[in-house]
């Protein structure tokens, strides 16, 4: 496993971790950044989606 791999898994356990906070209205990112970063983060965790999907597809 190569350190691209480890960054999407992070980045999507941020992304799952923020969906479950949805429940109670707290949104993780935006609470932690605000702005561009936000939305920078959003895309990588976008991103890392895309890459697992590829992985999963590959295998």
């Amino acid at each position: 496993m190569n350190s691209i791999d480890w960054i999407a898994k992070i980045l999507l356990i941020i992304g799952g971790l923020n969906w479950g906070l949805a429940i109670w209205n707290i949104n993780l990112v935006t609470a932690v950044s605000d702005g561009i970063f936000a939305t920078i983060i959003y895309a990588l965790v976008g991103i890392s989606a895309l890459w697992a999907v590829y992985k999963l597809v590959k295998k």
